[in-house]
């Protein structure tokens, strides 16, 4: 019978087009503009890497004091380097990691005459099995490699093809800021949106990093940081060694812990680190710690952005107001049936039958909207720079699985909005409908 109600309703769509049109333009109007906003708050508010945020954490300690703190005497939101250096070689985590951003030219070679600028980050050896970053030639280095400092490197896959023309480059050389490093890995595309591994650096939604070396190295080079670093009080460094020995923090720290037991055991050795830096005449204050996982770190952070969230409430509100129209217009639609409606239960039609009946016949005005709201989904999804930043906007995009949950909404919602028209329709009195006809 489903095939058979199927075909009715097409032929209920050609019998009258203007009043199926009005159904089909208001949910396919409707289902785009919550589609288009919805591809973009998808793309900003997914969880960057579901399969560890629960074993990643961001550890933070007060190096300030309660006069100098952030917010509800939050400690500050990276550490210093007297403070990273000291938990590297406490080494109290299964991994961990500190990076911060780098940039370098790579000199001229081959056929290029100009540098390229490449941007990365300065990263421990345990970086890449900690955040699953995929390899297409070679891998990272090792922990020995960061105990020797060595002058190794890994190249993302576009920088692979600038310089070395995409092919197998593992084992060669490439000049970075007039120094030369051995490239040992070159990834595959991987940039986690949002890049919620630097958030302090504020790069939500940049571009894939170019480069990645070891945090050692860089500091042997006495490389300053190109992004973010947030200093309290009367500064007067001149020197990297001054600078290294302020409360200037610029230094992201991850560490990855298994279990709730390793999260406690953690959490305490942080605490006794900052009370053992009180006694020791460094902090004047008490112990003030954080530990934080990927999804608590991004909501303190508030990566999402305001306008996404509004937008899409937007949407759902305007896609509301549609549905509200299209039950007026279904219920239109079918009363105007009414004496066919009542000769088809004078002849032994169950109300189950009417309501299966006009059910996918609205089933089948859900589906022509959704394929209109596809192409207009499609069509909103390419302006979303009007209303978003581009990098943002670059984020959101028409696959598989947009497209599915397209139809799949626009068809669900019409069937909802019908359910009042179809339930007046199957309360039709035959006998009055037969009277009156």
């Amino acid at each position: 019978m489903f095939a058979y109600y199927f075909q009715l309703g097409l032929r209920s769509l050609r019998r009258n087009p203007a009043l199926t049109a009005l159904m089909v333009m208001a949910i396919g109007f409707g289902v785009a503009a919550s589609m288009t906003t919805y591809s973009v708050f998808r793309a900003v508010s997914g969880n960057p890497i579901p399969d560890k945020s629960a074993q990643l954490f961001v550890p933070k300690v007060d190096n300030w004091g309660p006069q100098q703190n952030l917010k509800d005497n939050e400690p500050p939101d990276a550490l210093d380097y007297v403070d990273a250096m000291a938990l590297l070689r406490a080494h109290a985590a299964k991994r961990q990691t500190m990076l911060y951003q780098v940039m370098m030219s790579v000199m001229p070679g081959g056929d290029r005459e100009l540098p390229l600028n490449a941007n990365g980050y300065a990263v421990g050896s345990d970086f890449f099995a900690m955040f699953e970053v995929p390899f297409r030639y070679g891998g990272g280095w090792s922990a020995q490699d960061d105990d020797a400092r060595a002058a190794d490197v890994v190249i993302s896959g576009e920088l692979n093809r600038k310089v070395f023309a995409g092919e197998n480059s593992v084992g060669r050389t490439i000049n970075l800021g007039g120094h030369d490093y051995r490239v040992i890995g070159v990834t595959s595309h991987w940039n986690p949106q949002p890049r919620f591994y630097d958030l302090f650096d504020n790069n939500y939604f940049a571009g894939e990093p170019d480069i990645y070396m070891p945090f050692t190295r860089a500091m042997d080079l006495k490389m300053y940081p190109v992004g973010r670093n947030s200093c309290r009080g009367k500064l007067s460094y001149t020197t990297w060694e001054g600078f290294t020995q302020s409360n200037c923090v610029w230094i992201s720290p991850w560490v990855e812990l298994d279990s709730p037991a390793e999260v406690a055991s953690y959490r305490n050795f942080l605490t006794n680190y900052a009370a053992e830096q009180q006694q020791a005449g460094r902090f004047n204050w008490a112990p003030n710690v954080r530990l934080r996982d990927v999804v608590q770190w991004l909501d303190y952070y508030q990566v999402v952005p305001p306008e996404s969230s509004i937008s899409l409430m937007v949407a759902l509100g305007f896609f509301l107001i549609c549905l509200v129209n299209t039950i007026g217009l279904l219920l239109a639609k079918f009363m105007r049936r009414a004496g066919e409606i009542g000769v088809r239960r004078a002849l032994g039609a169950t109300r189950s039958e009417i309501y299966a009946q006009y059910l996918i016949e609205a089933g089948t005005v859900g589906l022509a909207g959704g394929v209109l709201g596809l192409l207009l989904t499609a069509l909103g999804v390419s302006g979303v720079g009007i209303l978003f930043q581009p990098e943002i906007a670059r984020l959101a995009q028409v696959d598989f699985s947009l497209m599915g949950l397209t139809l799949i909404v626009a068809i669900a919602a019409t069937v909802l909005a019908a359910f009042y028209p179809a339930w007046r329709a199957a309360h039709v009195q035959p006998a009055w409908q037969l009277k009156a006809g």
